[in-house]
């Protein structure tokens, strides 16, 4: 018989909370940062850390004879260039889906009915009715049509809006038509909420530039919960300080965004620390892939969510 395969996970939690492991699969804990409980040449499959530095992922180069590569998040911006070619990469799609579209829908709400300005308010004992614009009735320009897109759409019908779906080309589905992306400038003038859910890659590296958020119309507001440089933060800002665009975002570029940076003084800005797929529902839901992905790879199979092949 074979020695099993090393599988390593970063933290003791979880590899209590998978339970049993197949018996040609020894689990192992490896944070990244400290030295794991064998030689790092013996690691085939490595469990990424949920929400890791780069510095603590560029770590993962330190084992020579990975096989598979196992991240926690649904995005996997630069695991490639820090795997190369040597490893399968497989991802959490659909772990994070219900949590990043419940915020996705939480800062659309909060931004277009004012809840940021009510809490300000509250600080203050001051009573300020106001008329907001509110989400039924306007017009969204939904950007990426994947498994949380898919996610977002389910969850924007109930609220009575005017859907445009944006994808990485024209088609028709079973929930009517898709824009291409490349659309999005004929399309935005009509567009009040744009909320973007695409994988950051070279062809969505700054989407969002000046020119397109120049073509929205006054008082739109911007939802990202996909990553920070989809959009350009310094076309963004521009925008936003002078009261024309609001925002509300769970991503940013820089990360975290530096205490002197101008977004923190905009009143129209509503700043969430990337908290998009960090609920209560992620350590479960991401254990239950695990598991599955155990008896895959124990049988020699590639596993859900290959994303990249070595």
């Amino acid at each position: 018989m074979s020695a099993p395969r090393t599988i390593s996970l970063p933290s003791q939690e979880l590899i209590d909370a998978v339970g049993q492991f197949p018996q040609n699969l020894k689990p192992v804990l490896w944070d990244l940062q400290n030295d794991p409980q064998v030689p790092l040449e013996d690691i085939d499959i490595a469990v990424m850390p949920y929400m890791a530095t780069a510095n603590t992922l560029r770590n993962v180069r330190k084992a020579p004879n990975l096989k598979i590569v196992q991240t926690q998040t649904t995005g996997y911006d630069g695991m490639v260039e820090l795997i190369g070619d040597r490893a399968n990469i497989n991802t959490a799609a659909g772990v994070h889906a219900a949590s990043t579209a419940e915020m996705a829908i939480g800062l659309a709400i909060a931004s277009l009915r004012g809840f940021p300005q009510s809490v300000r308010d509250q600080q203050e004992g001051h009573w300020n009715p106001h008329q907001w614009p509110g989400l039924a009735d306007r017009t969204v320009g939904l950007v990426g049509v994947g498994g949380i897109g898919e996610e977002i759409r389910k969850r924007l019908a109930p609220f009575e809006v005017n859907l445009l779906r944006f994808g990485s080309s024209a088609r028709t589905d079973e929930h009517c038509q898709v824009h291409a992306t490349t659309e999005l400038a004929k399309f935005a003038p009509q567009i009040e909420v744009l909320i973007l859910i695409v994988p950051l890659n070279d062809s969505t590296h700054h989407l969002v530039d000046a020119k397109l958020l120049a073509q929205l119309p006054n008082g739109a507001t911007i939802v990202n919960v996909a990553r920070g440089p989809v959009v350009d933060t310094d076309a963004l800002v521009a925008e936003v300080a002078s009261g024309r665009l609001n925002v509300a975002s769970d991503v940013f570029d820089p990360e975290p965004l530096p205490k002197d940076h101008p977004l923190w003084g905009c009143p129209n800005a509503l700043i969430i620390p990337h908290n998009g797929g960090n609920t209560g529902a992620f350590f479960p839901r991401m254990v239950k892939l695990l598991q599955r992905q155990l008896v895959a790879w124990s049988a020699g199979e590639a596993g859900e969510n290959l994303v990249h092949r070595s």
